[in-house]
């Protein structure tokens, strides 16, 4: 899909960006990235909290040398690309999850430079 796909399928939850990483793209919105796209597929954020509504979707993964690595993104069902509701309802989900993610995240801290010393 491309950048104006994106925008316009996930138009309901407001205004969203998209962003190019790792050979896909990543959705936005809030200041988190709630969606991502990778060989073709949508997958969608999951935590705790909404880890049982996408229990039966495909997971992203990638292969790290030998270990295939699951993350915590899904695949977004079928039936949302054609039930607006259905999109609003899972979409708006995992945007409450990379919320509740941030969230929970230390607040970042600039780097400290390292102090020059006079020479005497």
């Amino acid at each position: 899909m491309e950048a104006d796909d994106l925008i316009d399928l996930f138009s309901p939850l407001g205004p969203v960006s998209v962003k190019r990483m790792f050979g896909g793209k990543g959705v936005w919105a809030d200041g988190v990235m709630f969606a991502l796209v990778a060989y073709g597929e949508v997958y969608l954020k999951t935590d705790a909290e909404t880890q049982e509504m996408l229990a039966d979707a495909e997971p992203f993964s990638f292969r790290r040398g030998e270990k295939v690595i699951a993350t915590s993104y899904r695949r977004l069902p079928a039936e949302c690309f054609d039930d607006p509701d259905e999109l609003v309802r899972y979409a708006g989900a995992a945007l409450e999850a990379a919320r509740r993610g941030a969230a929970a995240k230390p607040p970042k801290t600039p780097k400290a430079r390292g102090r020059r010393r006079a020479v005497s």
